[in-house]
């Protein structure tokens, strides 16, 4: 195991020795000079895990900056763009079922394709074993489409337990994980609606459009790489001892 940090570019230089190919999760502020310095290394062929949100237009200013950079750089490419990760809702209801069997939400009628990461990952490997998919950029989602509420009730399966839904205002949601802390807290201005995902307040990008993908632009792992994509079932019987 070698140390780099991705914020300092400058600790990379052993940490792409001998490597031929790289998966990158950046931030656009050092990507250019991450990019440079793969490309001194000698990497062939950089996977970047980028977000959906640059598909559906949300995205300018961050992984968009980095997609750009590495497509404009000498090394071959691909680009996943996950969508919404099923690790999200431990992330934000995860603290309140675990300690009182509830979910604090806004919009439990929000829809969502909540994605396992074992699903994202797939995708990843299946583009680091396969050259012919250098050059792709692949949106993918989970194969469920569900409302929060439905969410909520399929973990309360996977627990054995009844779990509480409490519906609240986007203001008191977003003033009840500010408070709970961690990432529910770093992400309640876009996630209720106060902010766009590029972070400019009282802009907003709808983030509880209830509409579906459109399926030509949106993809499971099942249409990529022919192996079954885990529903949202399994990725709450695979975390149900996180929520409890």
């Amino acid at each position: 195991m070698v140390f780099g940090d991705l914020d300092d570019p400058s600790t990379l230089t052993h940490a792409f020795d001998g490597a031929a190919q790289l998966v990158l999760i950046a931030v656009p502020e050092t990507v250019e000079a991450v990019v440079s310095r793969a490309e001194q290394a000698g990497v062939e062929h950089v996977v970047v895990v980028s977000s959906a949100a640059v598909t559906a237009g949300y995205d300018t200013t961050y992984n968009a900056v980095v997609e750009q950079a590495v497509m404009e750089s000498r090394l071959d490419w691909s680009i996943v763009r996950p969508g919404e990760f099923a690790t999200n809702s431990l992330l934000v209801w995860g603290p309140e079922i675990k300690a009182k069997r509830r979910a604090v939400e806004p919009f439990p009628d929000q829809i969502g394709h909540p994605i396992h990461e074992a699903d994202v990952a797939d995708v990843v490997l299946a583009n680091l074993l396969d050259p012919h998919r250098r050059g792709r950029i692949d949106t993918i989602i989970g194969p469920d489409s569900l409302t929060k509420r439905e969410q909520v009730a399929v973990i309360a399966e996977a627990i054995g337990e009844q779990i509480t839904l409490d519906e609240v205002s986007a203001e008191q949601a977003r003033n009840f994980y500010r408070d709970q802390g961690g990432f529910a807290a770093a992400n309640a201005d876009f996630l209720f609606g106060f902010a766009s995902y590029d972070g400019v307040a009282g802009i907003t990008d709808e983030p509880h459009d209830t509409r579906a993908p459109d399926d030509d632009a949106y993809l499971t792992l099942d249409q990529i790489t022919g192996t079954q994509a885990r529903t949202f079932r399994q990725w709450a019987h695979d975390h149900a001892p996180d929520f409890t």
